[in-house]
């Protein structure tokens, strides 16, 4: 009777052992973002606080915007509205490239987002800019994605270059030739200019890409929008000048010195610097998704004598910078 027992016992524990092993290989994990049904967002898009007060302050004074709802995910606060209608996302990238990049992926992967309008403060690279201007770039660029290199001691004022990044060199010539966007490359003492390798479906493998393009019926969008501005004051001191057009650059470092601008100006022909839209751009175009991004100058970068003077204007050109975005949405509510 007793080993009748333990048999049973034994065939019950193999029954539910079995039992599991089916429940487990019947399970159909999923990976992967959602799909989403309902209506797509317009993202509106800052990278640190005092830009995102001028937002929320222009939503809050305007009968037909409102934030309805505010969720935390990562600990970046993504504010879920509507504009004139159509329904926004506002969030804060954080400053810098890394910041802005995983919290505008984020954004995507937990967000329907149709189009992304992106606003915030920058230095001007090209002096002819001063603090209150608002400027558009039509391309993105990534300025220190580079090679740092030892100089050669058979060669005074010449690097060790490496190999890959000499045959990259040797290719340029022919680049410039079929696009004029490719930059001017030429080194800043050790470091080498380069540029960022990207995939995205379609691709058979990760390809050199020298600059992001923003969309351009978004573009288009910010040149109507800006003709049918009033006039916009600085300080009451003057009238801010409001351009689409050229290149801007980003990098991971606040720019303050003048000779490496005056260096970014002549490789990159670029007219303003700062630290987050080139990889906005770059997550948006690996996405599928719109974007442009606004930038209102807050100082000459490294054009100063002593400390730089960006947080004396950021509060009043961030505003300035924010009816500027508005009016765009105002241009693509049309």
């Amino acid at each position: 009777m007793k080993r009748i027992e333990n048999t049973a016992f034994i065939l019950l524990i193999l029954f539910f052992l079995n039992g599991c092993v089916i429940v487990h290989k019947s399970a159909k994990p999923s990976f992967g973002t959602q799909d989403f049904t309902q209506p797509s967002f317009t993202a509106i898009t800052v990278a640190y606080a005092p830009e995102m007060d001028g937002i929320l302050n222009r939503i809050e004074a305007d009968p037909n915007a409102d934030i309805h709802t505010t969720t935390t995910i990562k600990g970046v606060t993504y504010r879920l509205g509507t504009y004139h209608d159509e329904p926004i996302l506002v969030f804060a990238t954080g400053m810098s490239i890394a910041n802005a990049a995983m919290t505008m992926q984020m954004a995507l992967d937990y967000f329907p987002v149709k189009q992304v309008v992106y606003m915030g403060i920058a230095g001007a690279v090209n002096p002819k800019w001063q603090p209150g201007d608002v400027i558009v770039p039509e391309r993105w660029y990534y300025h220190d994605e580079s090679v740092y290199t030892n100089a050669d001691p058979k060669r005074p004022g010449e690097y060790i270059l490496p190999e890959y990044y000499a045959v990259f060199m040797s290719e340029q010539e022919e680049r410039r030739a079929k696009d004029p966007h490719i930059p001017n490359y030429k080194p800043f003492h050790f470091i080498h200019p380069d540029e960022v390798l990207i995939v995205k479906d379609g691709m058979d493998e990760p390809k050199d890409t020298a600059y992001f393009s923003a969309t351009p019926t978004l573009l288009d969008a910010a040149r109507n929008a800006m003709a049918n501005m009033q006039t916009q004051r600085v300080l009451d001191e003057r009238d801010a000048k409001l351009h689409v057009g050229g290149n801007g650059v980003t990098g991971s470092v606040f720019m303050d010195n003048r000779e490496y601008r005056k260096w970014t100006h002549e490789v990159f022909n670029a007219e303003v610097t700062e630290m987050e839209s080139a990889a906005v751009g770059q997550v948006c175009t690996v996405n599928n998704v719109d974007w442009v991004v606004i930038r209102a100058i807050s100082d000459l970068a490294g054009g100063q004598e002593g400390v730089n003077v960006e947080h004396q204007y950021d509060k009043e050109v961030s505003r300035i910078g924010a009816n500027v975005l508005f009016s765009v949405l105002d241009e693509l509510a049309k």
